[in-house]
């Protein structure tokens, strides 16, 4: 899939290069922009998800799937430089305007690259949403955006097609909105990163899940505390301590272990549980 997401790019940054050539619109020049982060997004999230998907070794025994976090940090630090490259070339074109050309044409080569990324995007969430890859899902979600952004640049550069010269000064304004657009998703997938990266808990809803799964599998004489989760690529780790009474035996202690685990891990998959027993007394 992450060969998919590189091939989409090729095309899809070519052709919206050869509109912004046509035109001379700063708005598909940011459209074209965005392609770029696309396809270097791409490859790192190839390179990333090939070590990721490595076995845990001597040196890394929790695994490498945290490198997913890596590529989605990459490519929320080239959104943002991409969106400040937009301000950067709008506000020039603001200061020193000059006349787009062939601008149906720009419009029309576009629309080719918008259905080449939605299908693609469409394919990328599927399979992302299959297999908890962030990695994917990051670059499913930023092609859905470009749709969208290429969808609002060639419904605003067609208004233009039908208004007076005087009114060009809207294609770097369009831009301008692009860039915001672009660095609203570019800080979201920094700060995602940073927080799988700094092993943030899981989100409520799945420590509801694992609080819910507990308490099903806990007998009236054991108690559970001090529950910390985080999560690594698509794997979840749990942990908690479990007092049980002093007389347990280790067999029957291992065995409400196997139980809580089993558990946990029907409510959430890909979960790794650890528990430290405890007694009561």
């Amino acid at each position: 899939m992450a060969m998919l997401s590189i091939a989409a790019a090729c095309i899809t940054l070519g052709l919206k290069f050869l509109a912004y050539h046509l035109t001379g619109s700063v708005s598909l020049y940011s459209d074209a922009l965005e392609s770029f982060v696309n396809l270097a997004a791409a490859i790192a999230g190839l390179v990333a998800l090939s070590i990721a998907a490595k076995p845990a070794d001597r040196e890394h025994p929790w695994g490498h799937e945290k490198a997913e976090y890596f590529s989605s940090g990459f490519e929320g630090a080239l959104i943002i430089i991409a969106a400040i490259s937009i301000v950067y070339e709008s506000l020039h074109k603001l200061m020193h305007p000059t006349p787009m050309e062939s601008i149906g044409w720009g419009i029309v080569i576009s629309m080719l690259a918008t259905a080449v990324n939605a299908g693609t995007a469409i394919a990328l969430l599927r399979y992302a949403k299959r297999h908890d890859s962030i990695t994917l899902e990051a670059d499913a979600h930023h092609l859905l955006s470009d749709v969208w952004t290429s969808l609002g640049v060639a419904i605003a550069l067609g208004l233009l097609m039908l208004l007076p010269p005087s009114w060009a000064f809207l294609d770097p304004l369009i831009a301008i909105l692009v860039a915001i657009n672009i660095l609203r998703i570019g800080t979201h997938l920094l700060r995602r990163s940073a927080d799988g990266l700094m092993d943030s808990a899981l989100p409520d809803t799945e420590l509801t899940q694992i609080e819910s799964a507990i308490q099903q599998a806990l007998p009236n004489n054991a108690r559970h505390h001090a529950l910390r989760t985080r999560k690594s690529g698509n794997k979840r780790f749990v942990e908690f301590k479990l007092n049980v009474p002093g007389n347990m035996t280790v067999a029957k202690s291992h065995a409400l272990c196997d139980q809580l685990e089993a558990h946990i891990q029907q409510q959430l998959a890909r979960c790794q549980v650890t528990i430290h027993v405890e007694p009561a007394d």
